[in-house]
């Protein structure tokens, strides 16, 4: 499937962690003491909540998950409690067949329409467009100075490279462990929908082999969707800022994503969004004069070359 790993595997490595997440307490079944040689629940336990017998859920555990039901499925993940991202995942480790090598996947999408990057335009709040690979394919001025570090780039920016191989991630993010973990966990979640995807697959082996953060997350096994929440930033022009993000599907655009970001209004961080677009338009009007690189927002070193990620 991805780094290395079968469907199979990746069915057996994925119901094992679910499994060890959840006590006897949490499912509900009575503990009568004694040790216990696994850190959640049995796999009989598990098949009992379930519904199915010991040797089917152990069939299913070890990775021979093709054919199940939806109605199995549907019962292993309320035995495991998975969440909405979780059971996602699930079916469609399930729904991967050896047929879909046949099929004829578009490439992934680098740039948007001209209407689409219209609306962008006239948004007053920072908006960016990414791809199931994490690549920043489009955003409006405000988007590309919130995100100005990853546009400091002479390639298309891509939100999990610069997470987890630039060092700057480390103070651009709050959270940078959060950051790191929920990124991996995204795109696990989406090599999950197309374990075919060589782009996708490409992206999970240069993290594997350039850094040992990836690697660590990447083991953890977790998925997870953006839908909206709360993010904070250090940025390098106005400090720090916290918003709210909220993701927009692109319909007729399979694979792409509107994040917008916007900050509480009255407080310290709407303040300094007011900073950033005042940054943001006196950049842009040095740049149309040719004072600053065409590079983003900011004329600084490529990304990679001059800012590499510590290992530490």
């Amino acid at each position: 499937m991805v780094d290395g790993m079968s469907t199979k595997d990746e069915v057996r490595e994925f119901l094992v962690s679910r499994r060890a997440n959840v006590t006897p307490q949490q499912a509900g079944i009575p503990d009568f003491g004694g040790e216990r040689r696994v850190p959640g629940l049995r796999r009989e336990e598990v098949a009992m909540l379930a519904g199915v017998s010991p040797d089917y859920y152990t069939r299913l555990e070890r990775g021979n998950i093709r054919g199940a039901s939806e109605s199995v499925l549907e019962a292993i993940a309320r035995a495991l409690q998975l969440n909405d991202a979780e059971r996602e995942y699930l079916f469609d480790l399930a729904r991967t067949a050896p047929a879909a090598a046949a099929r004829i996947r578009k490439p992934p999408a680098q740039s948007v329409r001209t209407s689409v990057q219209r609306v962008l335009d006239n948004m007053t709040v920072p908006a960016v467009v990414h791809n199931a690979h994490q690549d920043l394919v489009a955003a409006n001025l405000m988007g590309r100075a919130l995100y100005a570090p990853h546009f400091d780039t002479d390639s298309t920016p891509n939100i999990a490279r610069f997470i987890f191989l630039d060092r700057r991630a480390q103070d651009f993010y709050v959270d940078w462990p959060q950051a790191r973990r929920t990124v991996a966990a995204i795109v696990r979640l989406e090599a999950g929908r197309d374990p075919l995807n060589k782009e996708l697959t490409a992206l999970i082996g240069e993290l594997s082999t350039r850094s040992p953060q990836f690697r660590q997350d990447w083991a953890g096994h977790n998925v997870h969707e953006h839908r909206t929440g709360v993010k904070s930033f250090r940025h390098p022009e106005v400090g720090p800022v916290t918003v709210a993000f909220d993701v927009f599907a692109m319909p007729g655009e399979a694979g792409l994503q509107i994040v917008t970001y916007s900050p509480p209004p009255n407080t310290d961080s709407a303040d300094k969004f007011a900073l950033l677009a005042s940054w943001a338009a006196t950049r842009e009007s040095e740049r149309e004069a040719g004072r600053v690189s065409d590079v983003g927002l900011v004329s600084r070193p490529v990304t990679g070359a001059t800012h590499p990620v510590t290992n530490d």
